[in-house]
């Protein structure tokens, strides 16, 4: 939890001697490590690999915004 390095949001602190229950393990390819998932927690999506900005341009003979929607 934010106020206890344990699992437990009844032991404050620094506690000793706790059990940290990992429901799952992924791994982050792309950057290369694994990381566990403890409790409730959620991850956000990923990014692509392409960014979407190279899909946006201008019109020059309309002046209008192509490629955001």
């Amino acid at each position: 939890t934010q106020y206890s390095f344990s699992a437990d949001p009844a032991l404050k602190c620094a506690p000793e001697g706790f059990d940290l229950p990992i429901r799952d393990i992924r791994a982050s390819l792309g950057a290369g490590f694994i990381y566990p998932l403890c409790g409730a927690m959620q991850t956000l999506p990923g990014l692509p690999t392409r960014p979407c900005f190279y899909d946006i341009d201008v019109d020059p003979e309309t002046g209008n915004i192509v490629g955001l929607f």
